[in-house]
């Protein structure tokens, strides 16, 4: 075969053309799907932290502090309305609950079953979901009598939150980086104020 001919034969083209654009088409490919992973994945969070906060008001809560009588607290009598200013915020993780914010009520005991059972509502939603990725707040609404016999004295706002500190963030493993790299999503958050906090049907 002379030079001539090799230089003008092109019965290779169209495999030299495809090995060029294949890494580009699979590339938009896996970009596609992953798009459309992550939008469920979110959707999936979303749903999670909404049914989370859903559950845990009207569930068991994490400490026992916030069934604490208020009657007596700064001179509050049976009845008396339960200022804003008398409940600050009391965060909870998997492992024990903190006072984020003065004044906070007596902890009381922390339940890590109570705190799991929220979680583990959220995982029909999210399977993915680890203990370690969810936060549970419990702060000041401003509504509550001192010495309710009933329900707990005050009715805190309860917040649900997935992936913010101090929880490790939720996890998305792209397909096109073939499961070598991760992303973390933003934190999802969802309040609620708590209804009976017994847990008595919930749980």
């Amino acid at each position: 075969m002379t030079v001539r001919k090799i230089a003008c034969d092109q019965s290779g083209a169209t495999a030299a053309e495809f090995a060029l654009v294949l890494p580009l088409l699979l590339v938009l490919l896996f970009g596609i799907i992953d798009a459309g992973r992550w939008m469920w994945t979110y959707n999936q969070a979303e749903k999670a932290t909404q049914m989370g906060a859903r559950f845990a008001i009207v569930a068991n809560g994490a400490t026992s502090g916030l069934n604490s009588s208020y009657v007596g607290v700064g001179g509050l009598t049976q009845g008396d309305t339960i200022p804003a200013s008398a409940f600050g915020k009391i965060t909870c993780t998997d492992s024990s609950c903190t006072c984020a914010t003065d004044p906070c009520p007596a902890l009381g005991t922390f339940t890590q079953q109570n705190f799991r059972n929220i979680v583990d509502r959220m995982k029909l939603y999210l399977p993915g979901l680890d203990y370690s990725n969810v936060k549970v707040e419990y702060s000041s609404s401003g509504l509550g009598y001192a010495g309710s016999p009933v329900l707990p004295d005050l009715s805190p706002l309860v917040t649900v939150k997935i992936g913010e500190a101090p929880t490790t963030a939720l996890e998305f493993r792209p397909l096109s980086t073939l499961d070598m790299a991760t992303i973390n999503m933003p934190p999802f958050t969802t309040t609620l104020s708590a209804e009976d906090l017994s847990g008595a049907v919930s749980n």
